[in-house]
């Protein structure tokens, strides 16, 4: 008797320890339920997201190379299926809206999206856009979004600005601005492209196709649709087409805008990615790179940067069927050349209107007049 009061003294102390033990875990946030993040960098990202700067998240240049860094860091591995969903993405916004559309894509899934993003001084440039190639009426019958994406500088936050009423009233008027409080700066480009496809992801997730371009850009919006977009249907998946700038090695020249230190980058060579300028992509791939995003280092130099989450999910950009359609530098203007190509680079608003309404003009016979 004294035997098996001993044993059940022992059994019962025994469930007690591993009980407070597992209400411990739980407490703690350790417990494995389903679609919980256990990663904690990865938990950091989602919820304390902060300004990209050059060299954030940096690659030790001590590497070997910059696959074995990837593939080797914790982050990376990470199940995507497994660990990170749309839901746990889009529960906390990863910056504070000061404007935002959040029913731009209602009643119904527009076939294009116009990513553009702009200064917030660019005040002219958007008025530009807004009377040229980004007018609702050039889509037809299809859905078709235009949306300016911004973030704040000294002067959107000085108060009284005159600078943000203005913004303000062209949102109240047009519906198209995206501002949020992030700093908008050259460094800050990558993150303010991944907030465009954040905002892709939680706002319209049914798009079709998106378009991410500048403001100093003459897009050919018909052709684009006309002869590119239209002929592909409805059903393409983790389509992406621009400019193409094929295994490019890094500007390792210290004045150069587009410098690329050594211990931030030190491969060799950049995967494929397409010009920043003007890329076209399926409405699926803006969730797929800014999830894999979560899961890759940093880059302050945007086309470069989602070049490496292609590579990453194993998305290989497509050639566009010319390889004059993309240009990531300005082109001469002619009404033939404006209407056989869909990107132009470096123009300022009053050349934009100007050639737009030209070629307006001679829309049915472009190629026969002497301008």
């Amino acid at each position: 008797m004294e035997w098996r009061r001993r044993h059940r003294y022992c059994s019962v102390t025994l469930f007690l320890i591993v009980l407070v033990f597992v209400v411990g875990l739980v407490i703690q946030d350790h417990w494995p339920f389903p679609n919980k993040i256990q990663n904690p960098k990865l938990k950091e990202l989602l919820t304390c997201p902060t300004p990209l700067a050059s060299n954030e998240n940096v690659i030790p240049a001590s590497d070997p190379s910059l696959q074995q860094r990837l593939e080797n860091s914790l982050l990376l591995n990470i199940s995507l299926s497994e660990e990170i969903t749309a839901s746990n993405i889009l529960r906390v916004e990863p910056y504070m809206y000061i404007i935002n559309e959040p029913k731009a894509c209602l009643p119904r899934a527009p076939f294009l999206v116009l990513l553009i993003e702009v200064e917030p001084k660019k005040t002219e440039a958007r008025d530009a856009i807004r009377k040229t190639w980004a007018s609702e009426s050039l889509a037809g019958g299809l859905g078709f979004v235009r949306l300016f994406f911004l973030g704040i500088n000294r002067d959107t936050q000085k108060n009284g600005s005159k600078l943000q009423h203005t913004i303000e009233e062209e949102s109240h008027r047009y519906h198209d601005i995206i501002q949020q409080n992030y700093k908008d700066t050259y460094n800050n480009l990558t993150l303010k492209t991944l907030m465009g496809m954040y905002w892709i992801t939680k706002y319209c997730p049914e798009a079709k196709y998106v378009m991410k371009t500048d403001s100093d850009m003459f897009v050919n919006t018909e052709y684009l649709i006309e002869k590119l977009l239209k002929p592909k249907g409805e059903l393409t998946q983790k389509y992406f087409t621009g400019h193409l700038m094929p295994h490019l090695p890094p500007d390792r020249n210290k004045k150069s805008k587009w410098y690329m230190p050594p211990d931030v980058y030190p491969g060799g060579r950049y995967p494929t990615f397409c010009s920043g300028t003007g890329y076209i992509f399926s409405g699926d791939v803006a969730q797929r790179i800014y999830v894999v995003s979560l899961t890759i280092p940093r880059l302050h130099l945007e086309d470069v940067y989602v070049g490496l989450c292609l590579a990453k999910l194993k998305i290989e950009p497509a050639p566009p069927p010319n390889e004059q359609l993309f240009n990531h530098w300005r082109v001469p203007y002619s009404s033939c050349r404006y209407s056989n190509l869909i990107t132009s680079h470096g123009l300022q608003p009053n050349e934009l209107i100007e050639y737009w309404q030209h070629l307006q003009s001679n829309k049915h016979n472009p190629c026969q007049t002497s301008w």
